[in-house]
């Protein structure tokens, strides 16, 4: 086992490993850059370094800084966390290069699985549904019109090196086709280095579900379960859950099912994620497409542990060390029902505004079944450079109706204020009490069409539950 681990981000996550390590006896080193100096990260590790100044690019995203920085704190291996460079095979390379053990799988199946197109095709290969679409990156805009004409409006155009939910745009018609393209096309080589795109089809309200996998390095694969993460603004998650509600058992089964043979045949080692859109939210029962991987430990993770009692993170870095899988599948037991609210630091009543600042109140909720996993304390300050994202409020309890009570719960108990800072605590107190969410009848577009201007799109007027201004 490891000795030292130098953890390669920031915010909650760092906090988060931090804690796992100690448990482990494992001594840790926290970077940060001069934005961050006093963040609470630096406060759980056992030593700290300064990688840089607030700009991710010359810090938590310069390399050399952080092979640097491990190397001169004799660390052994690396936890990415998640974000910045938790995904780059090259990365990944420098390590092995300098010694040291990164914490996620191997630099190829980090290049295979950044490929969405690669991926896309090796998985349908394999026996996934797939959305019609693209064989692979479109040549031209040529091509991709082309393309949508056979497979028919609306497309979403994707970045081939995209994730996260950044490089992606949707066309409804020729026209935007046009525009579209162009704009993702360009955002996506500022972005990831790298401008190639391909098409799908595009489910306008589909649900967004997920797939837990952990692997180790000699071949055994386990599914952790799945979640729900249907309840996202413009692609970005706000509320996780797991399992997910009202599932039919066969579709349940079928996610798992093409989740393990995802992981074997990208040959993934550690904790991964398989996505996936089920195209129809009244039954359950609807059809099953695969979306991407994810080949790092994610920000909804804590839904798992908190279903499984599994520690995901202990299981990550008990498996970079070269340890096979103590758990077989039949040990993996799906208990209860939990729930997790980002907290972001973001004025959703005006615009999504971003919102940081001094966090003069902090106060977290406590009681039965509650975690908060926070990248702050109280007096720490939300610095405008990184994700907005301030804590994680995660509940469990026996049955859904219980976890949704809970969470408002809790919520209602969670205090932040300081100047100029806003949360999206009050959005996620109205979005836990609306009708939608708790009969689940919530896809991915139930957020933006009660929260962004436009065209009616058919949905239940404000009388049937739209998210009123105030709570």
């Amino acid at each position: 086992m490891f000795e030292k681990i130098l953890i390669a981000g920031r915010g909650e996550i760092a906090v988060r490993i931090a804690r796992t390590c100690r448990e482990m006896g494992i001594r840790t080193v926290a970077v940060h850059s001069t934005a961050d100096r006093d963040g609470a990260a630096a406060r759980y590790a056992d030593e700290t370094v300064q990688i840089g100044p607030p700009q991710p690019r010359r810090s938590y995203m310069y390399a050399p800084s952080l092979i640097e920085a491990a190397l001169r704190t004799s660390a052994e291996a690396v936890h990415p966390g998640y974000g910045f460079l938790s995904e780059d095979p090259d990365f990944a390379r420098m390590c092995a290069e300098n010694g040291l053990t990164l914490i996620g799988p191997g630099p190829d199946v980090m290049e295979t699985i950044g490929d969405k197109a690669r991926t896309r095709a090796l998985l349908a290969a394999a026996g996934l549904p797939v959305l019609p679409g693209s064989a692979g990156a479109v040549a031209s805009l040529a091509e991709a019109e082309e393309v949508a004409a056979e497979v028919g409006y609306p497309v979403i155009v994707k970045a081939v090196a995209g994730g996260g939910g950044r490089g992606i745009a949707v066309a409804r018609d020729l026209g935007e086709l046009r525009r579209v393209h162009r704009e993702t096309t360009a955002s996506a080589r500022a972005m990831f280095g790298d401008g190639a795109v391909y098409l799908e089809r595009y489910l306008p309200r589909a649900r967004h579900l997920e797939v837990q996998v952990l692997c180790d390095g000699h071949g055994a694969v386990l599914h952790l379960g799945e979640r729900d993460c249907s309840t996202q603004r413009r692609r970005q998650k706000l509320i996780e859950e797991a399992p997910a509600p009202g599932l039919a058992a066969e579709v349940r089964e079928r996610l798992a099912e093409y989740a393990v043979t995802a992981a074997k045949t990208l040959r993934h080692s550690g904790l991964g994620t398989v996505e996936f859109l089920l195209d129809d939210s009244a039954d359950g029962a609807g059809d099953v497409t695969f979306m991407e991987v994810n080949g790092r430990i994610q920000v909804e993770h804590p839904v798992t542990e908190m279903v499984t009692g599994l520690d995901l993170v202990r299981e990550q870095i008990e498996v970079a060390a070269g340890r096979r899988l103590t758990l077989a599948q039949d040990d993996v037991r799906i208990s209860g029902w939990a729930i997790e609210c980002r907290i972001n630091a973001e004025d959703a009543d005006a615009g999504w505004r971003p919102a940081p600042g001094r966090l003069e109140v902090f106060r977290v909720p406590g009681g039965p079944g509650v975690r908060v996993d926070a990248g702050f304390e109280q007096g720490d300050t939300v610095p405008p450079y990184y994700d907005s994202m301030v804590a994680k409020l995660v509940v469990w309890a026996p049955d859904r109706a219980g976890a949704i009570a809970r969470a408002r719960r809790a919520l209602d108990e969670f205090a932040v204020s300081g100047p100029g800072v806003v949360t999206t605590l009050p959005l996620l107190g109205r979005l836990l009490a609306h009708p939608a969410f708790v009969e689940a009848r919530h896809h991915t577009a139930f957020v933006d069409e009660r929260t962004e201007p436009g065209p009616s799109t058919g949905v239940p007027p404000p009388g049937d539950g739209a998210i009123p201004p105030d709570g």
